[in-house]
């Protein structure tokens, strides 16, 4: 029975083995200037169903480094979806786009807005979920502690600290949600036709409302067949072909 187990557990480790040699080789010829061989290589591990915002980062420098502005930010953005309070990925993502063409400045947000989304970003949808766990976890001792102690002064401490582990909880599991749910929609894109003509209506005879170049970053609002209704950060909408886009 142990000699079968043994065997199970080798079998399972297996592929964490050969990942990790993966990574390593493709590490290796990136340093060696091999940057479309360790391309190929971080591909192959994501059709493995690996994910991580390291393995996109990494990712992201290889094409960065073969000449590949497009790739580079569509990578970026997916590690930066994994881990959004990365300052590598931050910088590195702001180095790609400096070759965008399209200039779009951003529409002012409420100052609400922009804090809570500067606080919900400092961690992933993985830590914010911890510290709902860890926050909730107190909260049940420190409600043992309130039902079941007899001392009043541990039963008021117990009370008031026990409302703040909740209230933690709850919020966090909030932030928790907001970043898992990025990640699982996906609703931005990242434009790879060269130069594409925004339409009014999902239709070749639509009105042209404005260009667009690659590279740029897109939010998907709408589907219709093979058409997509796409919103700028400057708050103008029209619709394009999904061929033209990548989902991040």
């Amino acid at each position: 029975m142990r000699i079968i187990t043994s065997i199970i557990l080798f079998l399972l480790a297996i592929p964490a083995i050969s990942q990790e040699d993966k990574m390593e080789e493709a590490s290796r010829l990136y340093t060696e200037e091999q940057f479309q061989q360790a391309v190929a290589i971080y591909e192959e591990i994501l059709q493995e169903g690996k994910e991580s915002a390291q393995l996109y980062f990494n990712l992201g420098n290889a094409y960065y480094k073969s000449g590949d502005a497009n790739m580079a930010i569509l990578n970026y953005e997916r590690a930066k979806l994994l881990a959004p309070n990365d300052e590598d990925i931050d910088f590195n993502l702001q180095i790609a786009n400096q070759y965008v063409v399209t200039s779009v400045e951003a529409l002012p947000q409420p100052f609400f807005v922009r804090w809570s989304n500067s606080i919900i970003n400092t961690n992933s949808a993985d830590s914010w979920a911890r510290i709902s766990l860890i926050s909730f976890i107190l909260f049940l001792v420190l409600f043992g502690l309130f039902i079941f102690s007899k001392t009043v002064g541990i039963k008021r401490i117990a009370f008031i600290f026990g409302i703040v582990c909740i209230i933690l909880s709850l919020t966090t599991f909030s932030f928790a949600s907001k970043q898992k749910s990025k990640i699982n929609t996906r609703n931005h894109a990242i434009v790879f036709c060269p130069r594409v003509t925004v339409k009014s209506s999902p239709s070749e005879t639509g009105t042209d409302l404005f260009l667009i170049y690659e590279g740029l970053k897109v939010e998907i609002t709408d589907s219709i067949s093979n058409w997509k209704e796409v919103k700028l950060l400057d708050g103008n909408q029209g619709w394009l072909q999904d061929s033209c886009i990548v989902r991040i």
